[in-house]
């Protein structure tokens, strides 16, 4: 009994390392600019977003810098699913907006995790007036 007490527990353990071992995280990036909405504008506003995916527990956390925009931002998402060039409904809201910076996580659904890794996501960032986004930038695969 002990013996097959112990192959039980030993099974376990090796389940459980074997799905953590299949966890990655996968690191996405973009450069936002007024020349990549649609319809690309005048702004002469800039930004960088960089983010994770962690596969195991499907959390995507990203941080965006950015200046020289018109005036404050209002709102910023990530879109899709969309190619560069197309628009798209939003995926996720950033909930806090703060100046010049922004923070966030989301946990995404399988489907969103595929079209993030396929390529098809953006992130733009809408002032007072630019409401249709202000800078947008393609999010990638680092």
């Amino acid at each position: 009994m002990t013996k097959t007490i112990l192959a039980g527990v030993a099974f376990s353990a090796l389940l459980a390392f074997a799905s953590t071992s299949f966890a990655a995280v996968i690191e996405y990036g973009a450069d936002l600019k007024a020349s990549s909405e649609v319809p690309a504008n005048a702004s002469t506003g800039t930004g960088q977003l960089v983010a994770s995916y962690d596969t195991a527990t499907k959390k995507l956390s990203y941080a965006v810098i950015y200046s020289g925009l018109t005036g404050n931002a209002t709102m910023a998402h990530f879109h899709g699913p969309a190619a560069a060039g197309a628009n798209a409904g939003v995926v996720v809201p950033v909930k806090e907006m703060t100046p010049n910076t922004l923070r966030g996580e989301a946990t995404l659904t399988d489907a969103q995790a595929a079209d993030l890794a396929a390529g098809k996501w953006y992130f733009n960032i809408h002032t007072a007036a630019n409401k249709g986004g202000e800078i947008r930038g393609q999010v990638l695969k680092k």
